[in-house]
């Protein structure tokens, strides 16, 4: 699963989960129609359901209700990565000029992840990473049944052109999507 915490949208801030099922279903958990309009147009999903997402942070614990999903994590110390990516300026960061230059080294880090890509409908889509931090303990929850512990993702999930870190991970991640010009 993929939790996107969105603090800067144009729909203003929201959050919402992605969730791939061990047997590929594809399911979108947003909180509001706008926001499963704009997610969905940008990732590919076999199901969409609206629900109420709360996101609960203290500290290093993060605790996620979203309809059937209750997720509590614990986020460990940043990675040797995550050190070298806070020092990039952000403006650098965000730029697709960054994402295509920096597409190569992900490739080969963290097999699976891309920076640039199609968000569909003839629209760009980028990351810029920030900051990149280990989960270092989980609990997931569906419909009160247990998922089980943490391990890596595999195989790489399949919401759009790139999948997530293997390693569960926190990644702080500035997302641009370019909407093709009007003709």
């Amino acid at each position: 699963m993929v939790l996107g915490l969105w603090p800067h949208s144009p729909l203003g801030p929201f959050a919402d989960v992605m969730v791939e099922r061990p047997d590929g279903h594809r399911l979108l958990l947003a909180p509001s129609a706008e926001v499963a309009e704009f997610v969905g147009a940008t990732y590919q999903f076999d199901e969409v359901v609206l629900v109420p997402v709360a996101v609960r942070r203290a500290g290093p614990r993060w605790h996620v209700t979203a309809g059937h999903l209750e997720l509590r994590v614990v986020v460990g110390r940043r990675t040797p990565l995550g050190h070298l990516l806070r020092l990039v300026p952000a403006p650098l960061a965000a730029s697709l000029a960054w994402a295509r230059a920096t597409g190569a080294i992900a490739r080969v880090l963290l097999p699976g992840v891309r920076t640039v890509g199609s968000a569909g409908g003839g629209r760009l889509e980028w990351y810029g990473a920030r900051d990149v931090r280990r989960v270092v303990a989980a609990r997931v929850r569906w419909d009160g049944a247990d998922l089980g512990g943490l391990r890596p993702v595999r195989p790489p999930t399949r919401f759009g052109f790139s999948s997530t870190p293997a390693r569960p991970s926190v990644v702080a991640v500035v997302t641009t999507v370019r909407w093709p010009a009007p003709s």
